[in-house]
């Protein structure tokens, strides 16, 4: 084969394994439940009930420790806090608070952190949540700072919206069907034994066959990986022709695309063994319960004009966010591929301005999500990198990935992106070149 064409044709693998590691063992759990709260927060929230804390007129020192402390409680990676951004700032939420929030959520996830502290020093673990916090609040205060007058002329529309705006209070069902959709949230994502170990094996087998098995044995996708991509697709086929005029009728189309999200999120619930044999666990039973509760709850406390509205606020932050999200995964694969990993100890095996840079660039092009990054770091750390860039690369990784840069570029624009780039590079690079000279001091 031309060198040319095997090259090309490892590079697609490369994107390509890095695609369906994605979606099959990592969106499902997290991403669509995070769509649906979004759509919920757009379509059920009035705007000044957000605006009330996170808005541009809210006290400061409410604003942002609340966005810090919902970044932190809700324990969100990277992906699934860019739809609930896009979600409180488009209903009111100032971007300084907006932006605590987008920066605090992934990098302080409490499994991650916990997961960092046994797995490569709670030195790591403590100075990541802390330059986490800190950093959030500051990163966001100089947003605001920065976009002072766009700022200012959305407090004046708030203003224009009635003296009794600030008084709006929120229906107390849609406050438990949120705190539902959070349930299902957290549970499909909490990586613990009780939840996670199957309590009994269900006689079926998900192994390819031989020829099958072969062709995709390169990008690593097993027969329950490709029945969840399949799910996907058929969402979407679903999704495009069932939500596309929903705030009309429901159809057909409709309850099959909300069947096949459900069924989807049930699927990638289920454990598989080493054998690849189906397992039952308490995720699922709790996940069966936990939809079952939010179908009828929806059903009897809001109108169809409600849930129409909150379908097709979810359908819009599915078709602006989710085709970026997959051509950045795809882009970071080849990219992950082209670097070579020896590079790693002569680039960032030293504690300077450069290896941190360096840190915080590995963790542009080589994202992973939630919880595979910390043994990629114990990697980077195995191959030579110091413990400061690794710092670097910890923080940046869950905020500057490719395809969260090609996201947040939607969602805020070239400009507000370009900086909150430029300053999470900045703050991240110092964080870690002030840890490993902390490192260095307490040393000698």
């Amino acid at each position: 084969m031309n060198p040319i064409i095997s090259s090309l044709a490892e590079l697609l693998l490369a994107g390509l394994a890095s695609l369906f590691d994605y979606l099959a063992a990592h969106v499902l759990l997290c991403l669509l439940p995070a769509f649906l709260i979004a759509g919920f927060l757009s379509a059920m929230i009035p705007p000044e009930a957000i605006s009330r804390y996170l808005g541009p007129k809210a006290p400061k020192w409410i604003s942002y420790p609340a966005s810090a402390a919902a970044g932190f409680l809700l324990a969100v990676c990277s992906c699934t806090i860019l739809p609930l951004f896009a979600g409180i700032w488009k209903r009111g939420a100032g971007l300084g608070p907006a932006v605590t929030f987008l920066f605090v959520g992934p990098a302080v996830n409490i499994l991650a952190i916990t997961y960092t502290g046994a797995a490569i020093g709670f030195d790591i673990a403590l100075a990541r949540l802390v330059f986490s916090i800190v950093f959030g609040i500051l990163i966001g205060m100089i947003m605001a700072r920065v976009f002072r007058r766009e700022e200012t002329e959305k407090s004046s529309q708030e203003e224009a919206a009635g003296p009794f705006a600030s008084q709006t209070r929120v229906n107390p069902a849609i406050w438990t069907l949120l705190l539902l959709l959070i349930a299902i949230l957290v549970v499909g994502t909490l990586q613990v034994d009780f939840l996670s170990n199957p309590f009994a094996m269900l006689p079926v087998s998900l192994q390819w066959s031989s020829p099958v098995a072969g062709a995709f044995s390169a990008t690593g996708l097993t027969l329950h990986g490709a029945i969840l991509l399949f799910l996907i697709v058929l969402i979407g086929i679903s999704g495009w022709k069932g939500f596309a005029t929903i705030t009309e009728k429901f159809n057909r189309w409709t309850y099959a695309a909300l069947i096949f999200i459900f069924l989807t999120m049930l699927l990638a619930a289920l454990p598989i063994d080493v054998n690849q044999r189906l397992g039952l666990n308490l995720r699922f039973i709790v996940e069966v319960l936990l939809i079952a509760a939010v179908v009828i709850f929806a059903r009897s406390r809001f109108t169809q004009e409600q849930l129409a509205e909150w379908i097709w606020e979810t359908w819009k932050f599915i078709r602006q966010i989710f085709p970026l999200l997959l051509a950045g995964v795809f882009g970071a694969g080849i990219l992950r591929e082209v670097i070579p990993t020896d590079w790693v100890r002569a680039v960032a095996g030293q504690n300077t301005i450069w290896s941190n840079l360096a840190g915080v660039v590995f963790g542009v092009v080589m994202y992973f999500p939630t919880l595979v990054e910390v043994p990629v770091a114990k990697m980077f750390l195995d191959l030579g990198m110091a413990r400061g860039p690794l710092l670097a690369y910890l923080l940046a990784d869950p905020e500057l990935s490719l395809q969260s840069v090609l996201v947040l570029n939607k969602i805020m624009g070239k400009k507000k992106t370009a900086v909150y780039v430029g300053l999470v590079a900045i703050f991240t690079t110092c964080a870690g070149y002030l840890f490993g000279l902390a490192l260095t001091l307490s040393a000698g």
